[in-house]
C-alpha cells in the first residue's frame, strides 16, 4: 500500500504552508477512517474495503484521521501499510471531537463522496457499493443499517436502547445510530453543522437540514461482534448528547415554545405556593416571617420570569437571523 504524504496538525489545527488543498474532482471516493485511542490495523481496513471499490472502477484513496493526540497511533499506522493503493494519514497535534476530525477530512479530501468507516469492521465489503450507488441514483445521505444485527447480546441491547430514546425524543425513524458507516456527497458535508459530538446524530441533523437520507441494510461484518462494554460516564455522555441533539432540533428556530413552557411551569407553581400562603395568612392568621415555602415560591416565580425572558430574547436572534437566509431547502423535480 503506498503511503501518500503524512500531514500532521498543531494545536491550532492548521496544515503545513506547503499543503496544497486537493480539488474535490479529482477522485470519485474518499474512505474516512476516524481513529480513536488505540492501535488498530490499517492494513486489515484496506484489505476489507479496498477490493469492492477496485471493481467498481472508481477512483479512490482511504484517508485515515487521527484526532486523538495519541502519538504512537500514526507511528503503528505507517507500520501496518503496505504497497497496496492511495492513503494518506492526518494528524491533530491535540485531542479534538469526532465532529473536528469530520470537518479536517473534509476539507482535506479529494473524493466527491466521503464514506466513513470507524476504525473497526462493521460491515461486510459489498455495503460499500451499494450505498454508493444510493448516492448515484440521488441520495444525499446514506446510512448503514446492520440487519440481520448479529454478535454480543451487549452491544445489540446498549444500540437498541441509544437508537429508542434518540428516535423518541427527535421524530426520526432510524434503526442503527451506533453503526457510525455512512456515505454522504462531500458538498453536503461541507454544509452540514457539526461540532462537539454530534458526527454520531449526522444522518438527524442532515434530514432536519433538508437533505435525502436514506437508511441502506447491510450485511455486518463477521468479525464485527465484539462486547463493547463502556465507563458509566460514556454512557451518561450518550444521554446528555442525546438531550442536546433533542433541544437543538426542537427549538433552535422557536426557543420560547422551550424557555416560555419552563417559565409558565416555575411561574404556576411559585404562583400557586404564594396564593396558599396569602389565604392562609389572611384567612388562617398564619404568619408568613418563619415560612420556608414563602422564599420557594418567590424563586419559583423568579426563575419563570427569567426563563421567558431568556426564552423572549433567543427570538429575536433567531428573528435577525432569518432575516439573512432561508431555513428551507428545495429539491429539484426530475
Amino acid at each position: 500500500m503506498k503511503l501518500e504524504r503524512t500531514e500532521t496538525f498543531g494545536p491550532a489545527l492548521r496544515a503545513e504552508p506547503e499543503f496544497r488543498e486537493p480539488s474535490p474532482e479529482e477522485l470519485d471516493v474518499t474512505v474516512v477512517v476516524l481513529l480513536e485511542t488505540g492501535r488498530m490495523d490499517a492494513q486489515a481496513i484496506c484489505r476489507e474495503y479496498e477490493p469492492p471499490l477496485r471493481k467498481l472502477g472508481l477512483t479512490y484513496e482511504f484517508l485515515f484521521v487521527n484526532g486523538s493526540g495519541e502519538a504512537g497511533l500514526g507511528e503503528a499506522m505507517r507500520e501496518s501499510i503496505h504497497e497496496r493503493g492511495s492513503v494518506r494519514l492526518l494528524e491533530a497535534g491535540q485531542a479534538v471531537g469526532e465532529s473536528t476530525v469530520l470537518r479536517l477530512s473534509v476539507e482535506h479530501s479529494r473524493g466527491r463522496i466521503i464514506l466513513t468507516l470507524p476504525p473497526t469492521l462493521r460491515v461486510a465489503p459489498e455495503a460499500l457499493p451499494e450505498m454508493i450507488r444510493r448516492i448515484e441514483e440521488g441520495s444525499d445521505v446514506a446510512v448503514a443499517r446492520r440487519w440481520p444485527r448479529r454478535g454480543s447480546w451487549v452491544n445489540r441491547v446498549q444500540a437498541e436502547v441509544a437508537t429508542w430514546l434518540l428516535n423518541l425524543l427527535t421524530g426520526s425513524r432510524f434503526h442503527d445510530m451506533t453503526c457510525r458507516v455512512s456515505a454522504i456527497r462531500r458538498s453536503v458535508l461541507a454544509e452540514i453543522p457539526l461540532y462537539g459530538s454530534h458526527f454520531r446524530f449526522l444522518p438527524v441533523i442532515a434530514q432536519r437540514e433538508g437533505f435525502r437520507v436514506i437508511e441502506v441494510p447491510v450485511e455486518p461484518h463477521p468479525e464485527g461482534g465484539h462486547t463493547r462494554v463502556y465507563r458509566p460516564g460514556v454512557y451518561l455522555g450518550w444521554v446528555i448528547d442525546i438531550l442536546g441533539i433533542f433541544f437543538l432540533l426542537r427549538f433552535t428556530y422557536r426557543p420560547l415554545r422551550f424557555f416560555g413552557s419552563l417559565g409558565a411551569l416555575f411561574g404556576l407553581m411559585g404562583g400557586g405556593i404564594l396564593v396558599v400562603l396569602v389565604i392562609q395568612r389572611f384567612f388562617g392568621g398564619q404568619d408568613l416571617a418563619d415560612r420556608p415555602m414563602l422564599l420557594l415560591g418567590v424563586l419559583l416565580v423568579t426563575l419563570g420570569i427569567q426563563a421567558v425572558a431568556l426564552g423572549l430574547i433567543g427570538e429575536i436572534v433567531v428573528h435577525f437571523q432569518a432575516s439573512r437566509g432561508s431555513t428551507y431547502r428545495l429539491h429539484r423535480s426530475r
